[in-house]
């Protein structure tokens, strides 16, 4: 029997609703001995709710076939259990009416009770609607509550049949918001029960300890000793009695108890033998701390993409491979999983690292800053536990009110996003990521800028960071502009350098955001205050005049010598009690939001009493932020701490700056009104998915194009033979339009700027629009709006309106504007097309007429790209 293709991007890890991890994967011919005894397993009662009536077990040869299937018209997905099979999912599409499927569900009778049917059914849907299927058809027996409660708990669109002894469901697969909201649920609970092993294990065992100091597997012992850990520690060594003073164990099958958690620190090629006896002890949950694996090349990056597998379908969780361990400083824990020599200092911020070396970097510099951690996980290649699961823990931690994250690759970029804006406006989200790719931020509309669409990345689990490019060379990153957008769209503070990232979290971690972007610069010195003013500037902050009663308060308590406007110049002779004058009046001014103090000790002694005097001044008014720079002043930062109270201090005013400006952005953002992806009228995704069904990978024909955007209602006023890709727009302004809005040819309709939509496959993040007036204003100033689909009605107004050169469009310059409505419209339906159609691995809407208010926006020219089978559904 000839095997059909494989689809490899169906292989995904998963969690049970008890936090259990599995993998779930397509059924391969090779699985029909599991799958045999798989169904030899089940029991009576299981047999007769699967085959609805009385219990006939089929021949074993008849079961093998049902290891045998197309994967687009029949597909079976199973979900793994160590080597064997706990649960069954199959659909068999309908010949007469092909986007509907009979499906069907089997579930190991050991595990009904964990959650498998709702993740079984997660996937199936995800994959039948990549493969064109709209409804799943099940019949159920009206007894079976456990299967009836899974499809109406589902949150898709379920019709069932009359009442009777069998109940038929149809299952609309559409992902609609109830069933993203209830999959969102379910797949929190159980990441944070799946880490719970990890974060706060109660035994904890270390393979490859080592009896000398300064020694990897020796200094991950005693910090977990030092650190306070309250459970059991097993060193694990085959040639020591104890290790750190703690008794050691020659094997993991041999500890007095399965540990919770294992660190793993042996050479690479024994990792693998070493997760397998974890696995069979017990252990819920591994670190690999180990190197020698995706940075040696494509074999390392196979080899942690299996252990990976391995884990999940063993029910582990592993981090690493080539991380630095685990740290939680909440009470509930005190774990210090490293051999990190710093250990960081309980506080409120907590940071996921994707890199093990500059963990140890992070953990010194923070300490020296006094910036307190409840937890600190270096992800290394997070081949299973990812920044994403992180978020989720961190979200619902009440020792934690900051979030750091140091982000090299994405794992599941919608997936960060949607964490991301339920995580942000609680807890505030600071990520560093130094953005490469594409010399002007744009994605390659054609789709050359990486690998095809995802078949549904919508529904895809979190792979991690680097597990997914097994068997590859390094991936392209993501365009700078990709990364900030979804960065903005995600409320999450973007950062460039470490030393920003850390700027930001001192201000973040102890001082409220400020409620707008007004600042006041209070200083003893005027050259740093005129470097201050021009910093405030650059971060997007405001230096206003200070109110008129301030001002006269202010020449009262100061005397004709200080300079009161904004900045306000205290003089070299300032005293504390002037610096305190001067904060409180300035705090108090309505017009003031926040507060940056400059203070030169040279020109002036007595710190100690300036730093009380900042400290009383913000302590007084609690809700304005409050930061120093004390230049040149050694070792005052420590000054400027009173009990729970802290005035983040910076060595420059620069810095101190950006941070604020940081912190306004995101008040400004947590304070807007969310978006919503709006329910678009004139939408027929029945029409344009079968008008897809006869298309092959590859330029789609222009005539199809243009009936493929008619369908979601954009309309194409040129899709005549002989403008499909690679042709050039006539040259004649309008005489594509002929005279429908009543104008002649060429005159009103080209009087107006040009655009351009277009949607690209990020390397990275998938689908990204890009949006810009054509011409000068893309090619040379590189004046290109982004943003990640899905797109709200706020994405798309913000895209539009956020060019340079969107003077020209609102009526600000050269005339009355553009219909900014329609084409913000145009925006959402396009959106819309490619998040409901996944073959769409390119577009390009170019140009685009923008015509005056109130007459809409006429697309002259359309071309679409098919990706082709075989690159749809990557690793995400």
């Amino acid at each position: 029997m000839t095997t059909p293709p494989y689809p490899d991007d169906l292989e995904q890890p998963g969690l049970v609703r008890t936090g259990r991890s599995t993998f779930v994967r397509p059924i391969r011919p090779e699985d029909a001995d599991r799958l045999v005894a798989f169904v030899g397993g089940l029991s009576r009662a299981t047999l007769a709710y699967r085959s609805l009536g009385p219990v006939i077990r089929a021949r074993d040869d008849v079961i093998r076939r049902g290891a045998y299937v197309d994967y687009l018209n029949e597909l079976a997905l199973v979900a793994l259990a160590g080597d064997e099979i706990a649960g069954l999912v199959r659909y068999v599409r309908d010949t007469e009416d092909p986007d509907h499927a009979e499906v069907t569900f089997t579930i190991r009778d050991d595990d009904q009770s964990e959650g498998f049917g709702r993740l079984l059914l997660e996937h199936i849907a995800a994959a039948a609607r990549a493969r064109g299927i709209r409804v799943l058809k099940a019949d159920v027996l009206a007894d079976n509550t456990r299967m009836i409660n899974v499809f109406l708990g589902s949150g898709y669109r379920v019709d069932s049949g009359p009442p009777g002894q069998i109940v038929h469901f149809d299952i609309a697969v559409d992902p609609q918001a109830q069933a993203v909201a209830r999959a969102e649920r379910r797949e929190h609970t159980a990441v944070r029960r799946s880490l719970r092993p990890l974060l706060e294990p109660r035994s904890v065992a270390v393979i490859g300890a080592n009896r000398s100091p300064l020694t990897i597997g020796h200094e991950i012992v005693a910090n977990l000793l030092r650190g306070g850990f309250r459970g059991s520690v097993f060193p694990v060594n085959p040639r020591a009695g104890q290790v750190a003073g703690a008794r050691a164990y020659p094997s993991v099958r041999e500890l007095p108890e399965p540990p919770d958690l294992a660190l793993i620190a042996v050479r690479a090629e024994a990792v693998p033998d070493v997760v397998r006896e974890c696995a069979e002890a017990g252990v819920k949950a591994v670190v690999v701390v180990s190197t020698g694996f995706g940075e040696t090349g494509a074999a390392g990056r196979t080899t942690e993409l299996e252990l990976s597998r391995f884990a999940r379908a063993s029910g582990m969780r592993l981090v690493g491979p080539n991380c630095m361990g685990v740290v939680n400083t909440t009470p509930a824990a005190r774990l210090a999983a490293t051999f990190s020599p710093a250990l960081p200092t309980p506080g409120r911020v907590a940071m996921s690292s994707q890199s093990g070396p500059l963990g140890l970097a992070v953990l010194d510099f923070a300490r020296r800053l006094r910036l307190g951690f409840s937890g600190f996980v270096s992800v290394g290649h997070a081949v299973d536990v990812s920044t994403n699961d992180l978020l989720q823990w961190w979200e619902e931690d009440p020792e934690t009110s900051v979030i750091l994250l140091h982000v090299e690759t994405f794992g599941n970029p919608r997936r960060f996003a949607r964490i991301a804006r339920r995580v942000a406006p609680r807890k505030p989200i600071i990520a560093v990521h130094p953005g490469h790719g594409h010399a002007t931020g744009q994605v390659d509309p054609g789709g050359r800028g990486g690998s095809g669409r995802r078949g549904d990345p919508e529904s895809r689990e979190d792979t991690g960071g680097r597990g997914d490019t097994a068997g590859h060379a390094d991936p392209p990153g993501p365009s700078d502009s990709a990364v900030s957008s979804l960065f903005a769209q995600s409320g999450v503070i973007r950062t460039r350098s470490l030393q920003e990232l850390f700027d930001a979290a001192l201000l973040l971690a102890h001082q409220p955001p400020p409620p707008g972007n007004r600042v006041a610069v209070i200083t003893n010195a005027g050259g740093p205050a005129a470097l201050t003013v021009g910093a405030c500037v650059a971060s997007g902050l405001r230096v206003p005049p200070l109110g008129e009663r301030t001002r006269e308060s202010l020449r009262t308590a100061l005397g004709p010598g200080a300079e009161v406007a904004n900045p306000v110049d205290l003089t070299p002779m300032a005293t504390a009690a002037h610096y305190r004058q001067a904060l409180d009046a300035a705090l108090a001014d309505d017009g003031i939001d926040a507060a940056i103090v400059l203070f030169m000790p040279p020109l002036a002694d007595k710190p100690d009493e300036v730093a009380a005097a900042i400290l009383d001044a913000a302590e007084a008014a609690p809700s304005k932020p409050v930061v120093a720079s004390f230049l040149g002043g050694a070792g005052v930062a420590d000054l400027l701490h009173r009990g729970e109270l802290v005035v983040p201090t910076y060595a420059f005013p620069e810095s101190a700056a950006a941070s604020l400006g940081h912190a306004a952005a995101y008040q400004a953002w947590r304070s807007t009104p969310a978006g919503v992806v709006p329910d678009l009228p004139g939408v027929d995704t029945d029409r344009a998915r079968s008008l897809l069904a006869g298309c092959a990978p590859g330029p789609v024909p222009p005539r199809i194009a243009a009936e493929l955007l008619d369908s979601y209602g954009i309309a194409v006023r040129d899709a005549e033979p002989g403008s499909g890709p690679g042709s050039e727009p006539r040259s004649e302004p309008g005489s594509e339009l002929g005279s429908e809005s009543g104008s002649e040819p060429g005159s009103r309709l080209g009087s107006g700027p040009d655009a351009f939509l277009s949607v690209g496959a990020d390397p990275v993040f998938g689908p990204v629009v890009a949006f810009g007036l054509t011409g000068d204003y893309a090619d040379l100033m590189a004046d290109v709006a982004h943003r990640v689909t899905p797109l709200s009605d706020r994405d798309a107004r913000e895209m539009v309106r956020s060019l340079r050169a969107a003077p020209l469009l609102d009526g600000r310059v050269g005339g009355p504007g553009v219909d900014l409505a329609a084409l913000e419209e145009t925006v959402l339906r396009i959106s819309a097309m490619v998040e409901d159609l996944p073959e769409i691995e390119a577009m390009e809407l170019r140009p685009i007429r923008l015509l005056p208010p109130g007459d809409g926006v006429a697309v002259t020219r359309a071309t679409i790209r098919l990706a082709d089978e075989t690159r749809k559904g990557g690793p995400s």
